[in-house]
């Protein structure tokens, strides 16, 4: 109350000048700003007294600190929030609704605490301004970013590029990293797992390496992205086993042959080559959507990490769906296609399957599709470990 009343935190601030014979004397503290839409949590009232120690140690050195509360209110949480008080939930019928009635609802939600908050922070013994605070969804604030994000681009430090990162189609937009590493965002769940065959074309003249006719056997749990698939990696330094039944040849790493012994015991290996002989042998796409970007897709391509602990020690790869096969892609510039919209349905460039859900509807079409078309040696489910989106399961 005497604090307050003696208005202690004001004169700590206004006593001490900005500047000093010419010199500037004033620190400045950038607090990371709370959403509003809730009451403070543990977390929140613990980092807050960390907060406190670094702005009241440089004034208890003399120094000119404005300490100006912050307050966040943009981002997903607050959507989710104004989603739920609401009732209009996802992208379509938020647009339908309105832009503008949304952002409306939500600036009302992100400050519907900001007197609890004030009360809490206060409590705490905490000196921060309230009256001199700052809203990211003031004009001024928003001006500065993009004022911020102008400068970059004129100096060239700005580009357009791919990345890839988890996403949740349920909410529309990516996870962070820190999120997918949340105690609850890894699930354990069944998938189904396939072993395909990806017919080799004939050896260009002057290939050194393997020459001969075969099927490339891959091995993957997620049969939704074969239709993007781009390209598959062997590790050059493995040794690769070429079997050979009534005149057809597949070729899989020979430390995963006693792995497909049921399906292959009719099979007699023929052939031992180096997965350097197999690189850059093109192959026939199990779909045909992306043909038209050979010959700089389709073949085959050395990976360090592919490795033998599952499947053929074959990896198909689909640039926009792995982080590796998008540095591989990049590295061999290989097109990257990301066939599929923001809410997790295939696009008008894979037609077959176009406005179904990649897991839930394309997948079992996919796996039906390839079995109908003989390249399928075994369909099994795998149980596996997989990061689920924490706010929508």
């Amino acid at each position: 109350e005497r604090w307050k009343r003696d208005r202690i935190f004001e004169a700590s601030v206004v006593n001490r000048p900005r500047a000093i014979d010419g010199k500037s004397n004033e620190f400045v503290f950038y607090d990371g700003p709370p959403f509003a839409n809730g009451l403070p949590h543990y977390g929140h009232l613990v980092t807050g007294f960390v907060k406190d120690l670094v702005p009241r140690y440089q004034t208890m050195r003399g120094r000119h600190v404005e300490r100006r509360f912050g307050w966040d209110c943009h981002g997903l949480p607050a959507e989710l929030e104004v989603e739920k008080e609401t009732g209009v939930s996802g992208r379509n019928a938020i647009l339908e609704w309105g832009i503008a009635n949304f952002n409306a609802a939500c600036r009302t939600s992100v400050q519907r605490f900001t007197k609890e908050w004030e009360w809490y922070v206060t409590r705490e013994a905490r000196w921060v301004s309230f009256a001199n605070d700052y809203k990211t969804m003031d004009l001024s604030y928003m001006e500065s970013v993009m004022w911020a994000f102008k400068t970059l681009f004129d100096k060239g430090l700005i580009y357009e590029g791919y990345r890839v990162v988890p996403y949740s189609w349920a909410v529309q937009t990516p996870l962070s990293n820190f999120e997918t590493r949340l105690d609850n965002s890894y699930r354990e769940r069944d998938d189904p797992a396939l072993t395909v065959a990806f017919t080799l074309q004939p050896a260009t003249r002057g290939h050194s390496g393997y020459a001969g006719p075969g099927k490339i056997l891959a091995w993957t749990t997620t049969p939704w992205t074969l239709p993007s698939n781009m390209a598959l990696a062997v590790n050059p330094e493995l040794d690769y086993a070429v079997m050979e039944k009534d005149g057809e040849r597949l070729i899989l790493a020979q430390a995963t042959l006693e792995r497909y012994e049921r399906e292959l015991k009719e099979y007699a290996q023929v052939e031992t080559v180096k997965g350097a002989d197999l690189v850059s042998r093109a192959y026939e796409p199990l779909f045909p959507y992306f043909k038209a970007y050979e010959p700089q897709a389709f073949r085959v391509r050395p990976a360090d990490f592919v490795g033998v602990e599952d499947g053929t020690g074959v990896v198909h790869i689909a640039p926009g769906f792995g982080e590796e096969d998008m540095e591989l892609a990049r590295a061999d510039g290989i097109p990257i296609v990301v066939p599929v919209d923001v809410a997790g349905r295939f696009t008008s460039e894979v037609k077959d399957y176009e406005g179904l859900n990649v897991i839930h509807e394309a997948n079992p079409k996919i796996i039906k599709d390839l079995k109908a078309n003989g390249v399928v040696l075994r369909h099994e489910q795998y149980r596996h470990n997989y990061p689920h989106c924490w706010r929508t399961d």
